[in-house]
């Protein structure tokens, strides 16, 4: 059975990697895409992980309103020390968020459509594991962008 301790275990290892990633990086480099098509910057990558912990575990799980313009989140870019900064107060909210979980019952907020029929619509743990399967993929992905851009860029 999963427990918030053991979620928030998982989801700190995944998160405290995007930010090692991202202060390695630095500012120019975690703004690089990687010359594949398709590919993301560093910065739009963990992004991203910001916008879907918002949406599941601050809307579905916890109910409260979160616009979200999911396209948008792939496209943005700044510098690293405010998004270090928006990830440490993401990851403050996703304690408190899953501090108040009831893993076996349904989703507190909206769930997207294509999710609504799914394990993942019909209960709160199920979002949640949604949220580390996310955070899991996308850290990965980050370790392969930054394997890519110290090998293809010249700093």
């Amino acid at each position: 059975m999963l427990d918030d301790e053991s979620f928030l275990f998982f989801t700190d290892r995944a998160l405290d990697g995007m930010a090692a990633i991202l202060t390695e990086l630095g500012d120019d480099l975690a703004n690089t895409r990687p010359g594949l098509p398709g590919a993301n910057t560093p910065y739009a990558i963990v992004n991203h992980c910001l916008g879907v912990i918002a949406a599941w575990a601050g809307q579905v799980v916890a109910g409260r309103t979160v616009h979200r313009d999911r396209e948008a989140e792939f496209t943005a870019s700044g510098p690293v020390a405010p998004l270090l900064e928006r990830l440490a107060q993401a990851r403050e909210q996703l304690r408190r968020d899953t501090g108040t979980a009831d893993f076996d019952a349904p989703p507190r907020g909206p769930v997207p459509d294509k999710y609504a029929a799914t394990p993942v619509g019909r209960r709160q743990g199920a979002a949640l594991v949604h949220v580390f399967e996310e955070l899991a993929q996308h850290h990965g992905q980050l370790e392969l962008t930054r394997d890519i851009l110290r090998a293809t860029v010249t700093p």
